[in-house]
């Protein structure tokens, strides 16, 4: 995993850094929108979207912002029509990509995701084609340099966590979705700050690239996550060691 959680690291980094607010902002709505819509506007009954404004506070999204995304996913304001697409398909080398999106106007958005695919050296594929190798979990990084692999498993795996990994430079927890955000505040109840948390697709196996085919599908990437109705892209590339000497 060591390769793909480092590129994993830099994207988060790259994000809490980058001074394109507006694109964080509107991405953040967006999975209030959807969490609202698809289980009720009260987060005390809602984990979906307890975990949107979490994330949402962390990219500094005003609460007036959050109270109006929670609003429109309930239609008691307008503006809340989007749904919800995931597409596949295959980067350079045959790495497989999954594409969260959200959109009110699925064509423009399929047409949009087809060409960035096309114009960095990838391809789209059929539904199934590829989601098939990612497995759904909660994701907590942790700093290797912070905290020991026993630390966190003495108060993770009581909580419910699945597993600890160490990939060489992060330990990583996987929780089942379900168990995510009691494991989660496990953590913070015990004083233990975390380098990342999400809820996303983990792939089950990892396909070496070696660092001109990790460039290119780094830029595919890149591009995709550009794309104002993009969310999440998730990946299965190894990456080389090599590609982040200079980051």
């Amino acid at each position: 995993m060591a390769g793909h959680s480092k590129w994993a690291n830099i994207q988060h980094r790259k994000g809490r850094q980058d001074a394109k607010k507006a694109k964080f902002f509107t991405k953040a709505a967006k999975d209030i929108i959807l969490a609202a819509k698809a289980g009720g506007g009260n987060p005390e009954d809602n984990s979906g979207l307890r975990l949107a404004i979490q994330k949402a506070k962390q990219v500094n999204l005003p609460k007036d912002r959050i109270e109006n995304a929670i609003k429109k996913g309930t239609g008691e304001l307008a503006g809340g029509d989007y749904i919800e697409v995931v597409y596949e398909g295959y980067g350079p080398g045959g790495v497989a990509m999954l594409v969260d999106a959200a959109t009110d106007n699925r064509n423009r958005t399929v047409a949009e995701i087809r060409h960035i695919f096309s114009k960095h050296g990838g391809s789209m594929a059929e539904a199934g084609a590829v989601s098939y190798m990612f497995s759904k979990k909660g994701v907590i990084i942790f700093d290797k340099e912070k905290y020991t692999e026993d630390q966190l498993m003495e108060v993770g795996l009581e909580a419910g966590a699945e597993d600890i990994m160490d990939d060489g430079d992060s330990l990583i927890v996987h929780t089942a979705p379900g168990d995510f955000m009691t494991v989660q505040q496990a953590f913070t109840d015990a004083g233990m700050a975390y380098e990342s948390a999400e809820v996303g697709r983990v792939p089950e196996t990892l396909i070496p690239v070696d660092v001109s085919t990790g460039r290119k599908t780094m830029n595919l990437f890149d591009a995709l996550e550009d794309n104002d109705d993009v969310q999440k892209v998730y990946l299965n590339a190894d990456f080389p060691d090599e590609l982040f000497e200079d980051e």
